[in-house]
């Protein structure tokens, strides 16, 4: 996984650059993010109710917030707690 991509959707899905968010589904190695980017893309471009749109554009936006917590910390930083 790489850290970049998240921030990169994130950023695309923030400008609506969904040209180079599309781009960023086919390159990402992270297929959940594959699929959440494919789900967003297609409720964006053919559907007509606004609350379908809104629930797949959350949940985009849940994962990479859910995946950006998740992401391993590099060694040299500080953890916020210790279990020892």
């Amino acid at each position: 996984m790489n850290k970049l991509d998240y921030d990169r959707a994130l950023f695309y899905t923030h400008r609506s650059e969904w040209d180079n968010l599309l781009i960023l589904m086919v390159r990402t190695t992270d297929q959940f993010l594959s699929k959440k980017i494919e789900h967003f893309l297609h409720a964006y471009n053919f559907e007509r109710d606004y609350s379908v749109i809104e629930t797949k554009l959350y949940s985009l936006l849940r994962y990479i917030d859910h995946a950006n917590e998740t992401f391993e910390q590099s060694p040299n930083e500080i953890p916020m707690y210790s279990l020892s």
